[in-house]
C-alpha cells in the first residue's frame, strides 16, 4: 500500500510541455521522464492546443513566450475547454506579467532561468492536489457550498462551479476553517506548499475565486479582506457548525 501513492502521483501521468526552445524542452523532458511521467512536447501555441485536445494531459507546462500564439492566450483557451492544471514558465520577471498569467487561469508559475528539479517538484505538488487521494478528506457542506475532495467538485446552492486546481484548494482550505483570518503568507504556505513566494499569487487567486462565488465580487460577502491582516471566509451566523 505504501508504494501506491507515488504511482498515483507520477505513474502514467501525462505532461504536455509547451516550449519553443529545443534545448530547454529536451532537458525538462528528460527530467520529467526520469521522474516517471509521460511527456508530449509542443513548440508553439496552436500545436499545444491540438495536442491538449487530443491527448488530454494531466498537466501542462506552458512557456509564456511562444511563436504563433503566446502562452497567456493558450492558457485562456485551455481554460475554456478543460480544467487541466497549468504551470506557466516565464522569462519576464515583472509582477504584472506573472499576474497576467495567473489571471488567465495558470495554477502556478516558474521564472526562467529555473532548476529542472524545482520544476519537477512543482509538477508533483500541483498533481498531488489535482488527482484523487487514496484517503480523501470528507465532504464539506457550508454556507450553500458542497465540496467533495474525492471528486474535486464543488457546487454553490446546487450550481456546479468551474475552478482551477489552486482555486479549489484555496476554497477547500477556507471552507474547513470558517471565520478564521489567514495572512497571505499563511495561505501561500498552506495552499501552495511554498515556504516563500510572490504574495500577489494569493491576491490574484482570491480575486478570481470571488468572481466565481460572490454575487458582487467588488463587495464580497463570503471571502472578505481583513485589512492589514489577510482574508477570512464568513460562513454566516449559525452556519459554522453545519
Amino acid at each position: 500500500m505504501q508504494s501506491a501513492a507515488p504511482a498515483a502521483e507520477t505513474g502514467n501521468r501525462r505532461i504536455l510541455l509547451v516550449e519553443d526552445e529545443e534545448t530547454i524542452a529536451g532537458v525538462v523532458r528528460d527530467y520529467l521522464l526520469k521522474a516517471g511521467f509521460q511527456v508530449d512536447i509542443a513548440g508553439d501555441g496552436f500545436t499545444a492546443l491540438k495536442l491538449a485536445a487530443g491527448r488530454q494531459p494531466d498537466l501542462v507546462i506552458l512557456d509564456r513566450m511562444l511563436p504563433g500564439l503566446d502562452g497567456v492566450e493558450v492558457c485562456r483557451r485551455l481554460r475554456l475547454s478543460m480544467s487541466v492544471p497549468v504551470i506557466m514558465v516565464t522569462a519576464l520577471g515583472t509582477e504584472d506579467d506573472r499576474i497576467l498569467g495567473l489571471e488567465m487561469g495558470a495554477d502556478d508559475y516558474v521564472t526562467k532561468p529555473f532548476s529542472p528539479r524545482e520544476l519537477v517538484l512543482r509538477v508533483k505538488s500541483v498533481l498531488r492536489r489535482s488527482v484523487k487521494e487514496y484517503a480523501p478528506e470528507p465532504t464539506v457542506e457550508l454556507a450553500g457550498f458542497v465540496l467533495d475532495p474525492a471528486s474535486r467538485t464543488v457546487t454553490h446552492h446546487g450550481t456546479p462551479l468551474t475552478l482551477t486546481v489552486r482555486e479549489f484548494d484555496l476554497l477547500a482550505f477556507l471552507l474547513r476553517r470558517p471565520n478564521q483570518v489567514f495572512s497571505r503568507e499563511e495561505l501561500i504556505k498552506a495552499v501552495w506548499g511554498w515556504d516563500f513566494g510572490d504574495l500577489s499569487t494569493v491576491t490574484v487567486h482570491v480575486r478570481r475565486l470571488r468572481e466565481k462565488i460572490e454575487d458582487n465580487p467588488t463587495k464580497p460577502e463570503l471571502l472578505k479582506t481583513v485589512w492589514g491582516v489577510g482574508y477570512r471566509f464568513d460562513s454566516g451566523d449559525g452556519l459554522a457548525g453545519q
